[in-house]
């Protein structure tokens, strides 16, 4: 017997940022750039060896930066996404494919958790 693969819904998700994730905001342009520091045994050698920076830095795009401060572990994907189409109109449309693709790279990078999964 073979198991059958769950779908999950992820307009009813809830995401929270990671707490040990550092961001800022670029005052001229208001886009969000995250930091993420590079641990491990393979990134300690790299940052040694090759010198690789300890902190990567991730930039978000226009939308990425208004979705960001407003994910705070209590609006769904479905909430975030009516305020993105509040926000952007016609502009973020496809709405729901983008949003849902917005969330699971933020969350194979760890950048964010669900809590209700």
């Amino acid at each position: 017997m073979s198991k059958k693969k769950q779908s999950i819904n992820y307009l009813d998700l809830i995401p929270q940022r990671a707490e040990t994730l550092r961001w800022h905001t670029d005052e001229a342009t208001g886009l969000i750039t995250l930091e993420v520091e590079n641990t491990g045994v393979f990134n300690t050698i790299a940052q040694k060896v090759f010198h690789k920076p300890r902190t990567t830095q991730v930039h978000l795009d226009e939308t990425g930066s208004y979705l960001w401060p407003l994910i705070d572990g209590q609006k769904t994907v479905a909430d975030l996404a009516e305020c993105m189409k509040q926000q952007f109109g016609e502009k973020a449309e496809p709405l729901y494919p983008r949003i849902i693709k917005y969330f699971q790279i933020v969350e194979s990078y760890h950048f964010i958790k669900f809590l209700n999964q």
